[in-house]
């Protein structure tokens, strides 16, 4: 079948129809995909600029966050293990600024010991006379003088001895009678000068008697006439110095014997310090070494020095009483108090040395403060040596010159403190 140049014609034209409808179809295809890929590339574009900007916010707040920490606290550490401080804040913490070097240290040793009586001047009171006691004016604990009235007691013994004296003093009268007339008849010529030498034989054996009686009641404490005082058996015990009086035995009415002790005075303005140093010690303890006694009950220091060191060893404790005399004006160091006793030492030289109130102990470990520039501290752990009470010796841990804090530094211990828990949270 042949084929028309007229259908040849209508067939071309329907097929070129056919291929731009095709290629219009595609075009519109290709640009709505391009757009959506333009609007997604765009959302996802804003969603990432979004997320962005949130995230630099946020990281903005905690800056701000964490500078306003920082600036709200004075004194916060600025870095590791340091820690700043005003001006202002170390004057009102009591801070010191001290400077590690060269000292002597004054070395002391410590032993425990008791406050004693000094026996030097406590009186044990006996009557020597046996009686009974008729009066006894003074009370426990009372302070007397020397000379004073501590008890009246009535003795026959005393009695007797009285009245021997006062026989032998009217024997002595009468010889000196006899002495003297025989004397003025032998210079008259009228007696023998026998006579004369036998009266005053009398008179120095009457003068004898009288002297032996007086000095035995001198001997007891006694006067040698007391019958105006309410008689021959009158004996007034009497204080024989100042003092406390510790100890009373007597009561009124109460017979006595010649050797009982019946009060104690002690003059308390002066006691002993007393404790025992044992054998390896006694090399350091001698006699007139200076020493300091204090006490736990109060805060009080007193001064002394070594008055005494045994020179026998106990045996059963093995060591030697020392004891150091103490004023005691206040009477504040009584009889029976429990003290430490130091003894100053030869002084020791040391190249490194810091104030006491410079070291702290950190767990097991000694630490100081090392002063920085910009008041700035940073703890610094040491080895110390020797101390005073004043100053300690640094064997390791510091170099000479080191600037460090003193005083308070306690101050400085617990705001590390706190900064290192704060860090660990």
């Amino acid at each position: 079948m042949s084929i028309s140049n007229k259908q040849k014609a209508a067939m071309a034209a329907i097929i070129t129809a056919g291929l731009l409808s095709a290629g219009a179809i595609l075009w519109r295809d290709d640009g709505a995909g391009a757009s959506a890929d333009s609007h997604g590339e765009e959302a996802a574009h804003g969603h990432a600029e979004e997320k962005e900007h949130s995230h630099g916010d946020e990281k903005g707040h905690a800056e701000e966050k964490g500078r306003g920490e920082e600036s709200g606290h004075a004194g916060d550490k600025q870095e590791a293990g340091t820690l700043k401080l005003t001006p202002e804040q170390l004057q009102a913490a009591g801070i010191r600024i001290a400077t590690a070097g060269p000292a002597v240290l004054q070395g002391s040793q410590s032993f425990p010991g008791e406050i004693r009586l000094d026996e030097d001047r406590t009186a044990h009171v006996v009557p020597v006379v046996a009686g009974v006691a008729q009066a006894v004016p003074v009370q426990l604990g009372e302070t007397v003088k020397k000379g004073q009235l501590l008890a009246v007691i009535a003795s026959a013994g005393l009695s007797q001895q009285r009245s021997e004296l006062l026989a032998a003093q009217q024997r002595r009268a009468l010889a000196a009678q006899n002495y003297e007339r025989e004397k003025k008849l032998w210079e008259e010529r009228i007696s023998a000068q026998q006579d004369y030498l036998a009266a005053q034989a009398a008179l120095r054996e009457a003068d004898i008697a009288v002297g032996n009686a007086s000095q035995r009641l001198q001997a007891v404490g006694a006067s040698a006439n007391a019958g105006g005082n309410g008689g021959l058996n009158r004996f007034e015990l009497r204080a024989p110095q100042d003092g406390v009086v510790i100890e009373k035995h007597l009561s009124l009415g109460e017979a006595v014997k010649e050797d009982t002790t019946v009060f104690t005075l002690s003059d308390l303005r002066s006691v002993w310090a007393e404790f025992n140093v044992s054998a390896q010690d006694l090399g350091r303890v001698q006699t007139g070494r200076k020493a300091i006694v204090t006490s736990s009950a109060f805060d009080e220091k007193a001064p002394g020095e070594v008055a005494y060191v045994g020179a026998l060893l106990g045996e059963q404790s093995r060591t030697a009483k020392a004891r150091v005399r103490l004023e005691n004006p206040r009477m504040a160091w009584r009889p029976g108090l429990f003290v430490s006793v130091t003894l100053a030492q030869e002084p020791v030289p040391s190249a490194i040395a810091v104030p006491v109130d410079a070291v702290q102990a950190q767990g097991e470990q000694s630490v100081v403060y090392l002063a920085l520039p910009g008041n700035e501290f940073k703890t610094q752990v040491v080895k110390l040596g020797r101390s005073d009470g004043r100053n300690v010796e640094v064997l390791d841990g510091l170099a000479p010159g080191a600037q460090l804090a003193s005083g308070n530094t306690f101050v400085i211990k617990s705001e590390l403190g706190k900064s290192s828990a704060a860090h660990t949270h």
